[in-house]
Order: C-alpha cells, then structure tokens, then sequence
C-alpha cells in the first residue's frame, strides 16, 4: 500500500494506484463486516434473556461491557499499532469480531456470554485505529473521500447488523448463529490479500513520545474531541429512544424501526458526504456548518407532525454525521505520526463518551418526558459550534503546524 502526496511546491497530485484503491476498498469491507456484527447484541438479547434466564440488570451490564472493551480500549490499540504492528489489528480484528459475536447465541450461561462479548469487543476496538490509519495512507491527497468511503461503510454496516442477525436467528436458529461468521472470514481474505503493511516513519519508531506528541497540539485535539462526543451524543440518544419516541407518538414497531433506520442510513450518506465536503472546504468550515444546522433541523423534527418531521430528521442526521469522517482526518494531519491513536480518540473513546449521555438523557425523560429530554441533546451541537472557532484553518495547518506533505 503506497502513499500518494501532493507536491507542496507544484501542487502536482499523483493518482491513486490499483493497490491503493483495493486497500481502501479491502478495509471499508472490513469496516463494514466488523461493525455490523458489533451492533448484533441488542437483537439477540431477548432470546439470550429468555434462555439464561437473565434480569434486566444483568443485560445492562452485558452492554455496558460491550461499550468498554470496543470503545475504551481503542487507544491501546492505537499505540501498539503506530509503535509495532504494521498490519496486524487491521487483518485479522474482523475475524477475531466475526467468531466470537457470532457465537453468542451458543452461550450456556451469563459468564461465557460475557466473555464472549469481551473477546468480540477486543476484535472491534482494535480494527477502528488502525484500520483508519491505513485508509489514511492509502487516500494520499483525497484523505477526505478515503475516510468518508471507510467510515459510511462502518456506519451503514452498524445499521445493517441488527437486521442482518434477526434474519439469520430466524432462519438458522439461535443456536446455529455461529454460522453467520462467514462473510467475516471473507472478510478477512480480502484484508489479507489485499492490504500491505504501514510503513512507518523514523519519528513513529524512535522519536517523539507519545505524550510528546500529544502535548505539542493538545488544544486542537481537544477540541476535535470535545466536537465528536458532541456527536456522538446527539446520534446515541436518537438511535436509542428514536423507536420509543416514535413508540408514545402512536406510530407502530414497524414504522418506528424503519423511520430509525432512515436516520441511520442517511445519517451514513452525511458521513461520506462531509468528507468529500472537508476535500474541497477545508474541514473547520464543514464541522462548524453541521454543528450549526443540525440543530434546528433536528429540534423542527420534534416540532412538527407527519411527514415533513421524518424529513426534518432526515435531514438533520446528514448534516449531523458530516462531522465524523472530518474529525478523524483533520486529527491525523495534526499528528500523521500518531494517526492510529489520534483516530482511537476520536472514533472509539468519543463514541464511548458520548453513549454516556443516553441514560442521563433517559433519567431527564423519566421526569419531563422524552420529547422535552431529546429537546435538551439536540442544543449540543450549538455548544460545539462555538468550540469550531478556535479549530486551526486549512492554511494554519499548510504553513507549518505539520509537514505540507501529509495534509489532506
């Protein structure tokens, strides 16, 4: 897998190779595969309740696991990854995801579904960091649409998941879901085949450390923090209270599942969609754009009745996940050398921390009522919109805050 740069002095773009653009396709597969069957627990969880005889407390805490060790622990891998390991998470974390998510309808008691879950959370949280790392590097100068491509994959692949096990439980039987693991096997053929190790710099092997590299651009990676856990918060609390919403407003299951699956699908599209954006923009422009639109549209979707408030939610969670791509590009051209960690940050830790917010939410809901507890997330944005201003622009970033070399 080669990196392809622009010229700081011609500006002269070389294109993208053959191996380049399979590696970039390879890892969006695999970023697909890996998150879809991260999203299979939800789904399962009635049938694992009923079979093992679980309360309600004891499914909390299966989740809760399945948070932590897919989202905490991504900057570990992160480290390990811009440090060591060249290829390794990238390859074969779908594969270590697909076993072990997939068996989880062969559990036979609350420990071995628990562990189950831990192992597939350790294949999730270790693919994100540096599957984006590599995507970064095959991108070359369109880092944009190559992270745009990569990350829609994940999240459609997210949306996808629950449907995809429902079918399979139906078809196969709870017990025989082990046998969904195939395509992450395929999966992982490809990854194999397709994606060549990083190369990594003399910087990433012996240079600065990682606090070092850190420190030196704390502030905008804070705040490039701050701004996907706002996120990620708005997307959290809508994608869980989005059906009982929808549930109190008198719409049926059916309609309420398919209208959150809209949300889900489209909000995939902003993603790509910002990327190509942040490419021809400049990435400051496209986030303080999303924070500052997505929340009127967002809260007009919970003004209104009908139809034009399905296209207001819509709308909003396009230009919502605009941001989710832009984040993780514009923190790796901060610090390209630690571009597995940074990625870490702002993928798996923000998604984690922003998940914080649902129950909090669910406690303002059970005293106000939801639709005033959903008015309260979707001002957030408004909150990182001011944040956006003090992100370093496009030429603050050329003229020396990292080597012209390694911008998108």
């Amino acid at each position: 897998m080669s990196c392809r740069l622009t010229n700081s002095e011609t500006q002269t773009v070389i294109p993208l190779e053959k191996k380049d653009k399979l590696a970039i396709f390879s890892l969006s597969v695999g970023h697909f595969i890996n998150d879809a069957y991260s999203n299979f627990l939800g789904s399962l969880l009635p049938l694992l309740m009923v079979k093992l005889k679980l309360t309600i407390a004891e499914a909390g805490w299966l989740g809760a696991l399945l948070v932590i060790s897919s989202s905490f622990t991504q900057p570990i891998y992160g480290y390990l990854s811009d440090r060591h390991l060249q290829r390794v998470f990238a390859v074969f974390s779908p594969l270590i995801t697909a076993v072990f998510m997939s068996c989880l309808g062969l559990a036979s008691n609350y420990w071995t579904l628990a562990s189950l879950l831990i192992c597939g959370g350790i294949g999730i949280a270790s693919f994100h960091p540096q599957g984006a790392a590599m995507t970064a590097v095959a991108s070359g100068h369109r880092k944009g649409l190559g992270m745009s491509i990569f990350v829609t994959s994940g999240t459609i692949g997210y949306s996808l998941g629950p449907i995809i096990i429902t079918y399979a439980v139906a078809l196969l039987g709870l017990e025989r879901s082990y046998l969904v693991m195939i395509p992450g096997i395929i999966a992982f053929s490809s990854l194999y085949f397709f994606v060549s190790p990083i190369e990594h710099s003399s910087a990433t092997s012996g240079g600065a450390s990682l606090r070092d590299s850190l420190g030196r651009f704390w502030r905008p990676l804070l705040l490039l923090y701050l701004l996907a856990v706002i996120r990620s918060a708005v997307q959290m609390c809508f994608v869980n209270f989005l059906p009982l919403y929808f549930s109190q407003k008198g719409l049926g299951a059916i309609w309420a599942g398919k209208i959150t699956s809209l949300f889900l699908f489209f909000g995939a599209i902003g993603g790509f969609s910002g990327g190509t954006l942040a490419d021809k923009f400049g990435a400051k422009n496209v986030i303080s754009f999303s924070m500052l639109f997505s929340t009127p549209l967002l809260l007009a979707f919970l003004l209104t009745q009908g139809i034009s408030s399905y296209v207001f939610l819509v709308i909003g969670g396009i230009i919502l996940l605009f941001t989710l791509p832009v984040n993780v590009v514009m923190a790796q051209s901060l610090i390209p050398d630690r571009a597995s960690v940074v990625s870490a940050l702002m993928m798996g830790v923000a998604w984690g921390m922003g998940g914080m917010a649902v129950p909090i939410i669910g406690k303002i809901a059970d005293s106000a009522g939801l639709g005033k507890a959903l008015m309260t997330v979707v001002f957030l944005p408004v909150l990182g919109f001011f944040l956006s201003f003090r992100l370093p622009k496009r030429k603050a970033l050329q003229e020396g805050m990292v080597q012209t070399s390694q911008i998108a």
